[in-house]
């Protein structure tokens, strides 16, 4: 079975979004935001490999852009050789 990354990123998503909703919602009720730090550290930690793997992709996708922009620029420099022969 092949591992789906993007279902891991949507649950993350998904438990982080809930996660701060609900720490949300208790601070105000309670006005205490000490008793649901935990809610908010839970929400940045599903956030935070989110961040790196955008963050990774972003590289990725400019290392891709400059070595297809570089191989652009050597295929125009290489002179066309023609199918003629010089006696």
């Amino acid at each position: 079975m092949k591992f789906d990354k993007s279902l891991l990123r949507t649950v993350l998503f998904a438990v982080g979004v809930v996660a701060l909703v609900i720490g949300i919602y208790q601070t105000i009720l309670f006005n205490d935001l000490s008793r649901n730090y935990w809610l908010f550290m839970v929400a940045m930690t599903c956030w935070m490999p989110l961040l790196y793997w955008r963050q990774q992709e972003r590289l990725e996708a400019k290392i891709a852009e400059e070595q297809a922009r570089l191989a652009k620029q050597a295929k125009a420099k290489t002179p066309a050789k023609s199918g003629k022969r010089r006696r």
